[in-house]
């Protein structure tokens, strides 16, 4: 059964394993941030678990792949579990409205490790999530893919997810065709 965990001691041998594996939380500079974690485990076990869970956000500002620093977002991640870590999904916001700076493509992202694709757990982590953040008082969430991504899509839609737009990405963020879902909250 799938379900999502804040961020513990107890899992993060299977996290610090699957980035060992050269997998990546992440889509948009997945190997910078999979160096950048690795680093900040070696460097401070438990305070890389706090920075997991920013609402206020006061961590360091957020690289872009084109190696600018924005300020960060209030934001969390949960970690995927079913029979051990599988994934990790993560939300992230400003308050008071459901607008994001250009430089934030959605409020939420999500990983599966390789090796566990393909059973589900994306759709019920976000399932899971969205059940999560309502409290927030968000009247939708925005979530991007690439068009040729046709798992995340299939992910979205079985959530409600809505296309709302085609879009081209900024140089910052690599460029490319992309495109935007909305799931009402």
């Amino acid at each position: 059964m799938t379900e999502l965990r804040i961020p513990d001691a107890a899992l993060l041998p299977e996290y610090e394993a699957a980035l060992a594996r050269f997998w990546s939380p992440t889509t948009v500079a997945p190997e910078a941030l999979r160096q950048r974690h690795l680093a900040a485990i070696a460097a401070d076990r438990a305070a890389f678990l706090a920075s997991l869970d920013d609402r206020a956000a006061k961590g360091a500002p957020v690289i872009l792949p084109d190696g600018s620093a924005v300020k960060r977002l209030p934001g969390f991640s949960r970690w995927i579990v079913a029979d051990g870590f599988c994934g990790v999904v993560n939300m992230r916001w400003q308050p008071g409205t459901a607008e994001l700076p250009a430089h934030v493509l959605g409020h939420v992202g999500y990983g599966v490790v390789p090796w566990r694709r393909r059973e589900g757990h994306a759709t019920r982590a976000l399932g899971l999530l969205l059940a999560e953040i309502a409290p927030l008082g968000l009247p939708f969430v925005e979530l991007t893919t690439d068009p040729a991504n046709e798992a995340s899509i299939a992910v979205i839609r079985a959530q409600g997810g809505v296309l709302v737009e085609r879009f081209t990405k900024t140089a910052s963020h690599g460029g490319g065709a992309a495109l935007r879902w909305r799931i009402t909250l």
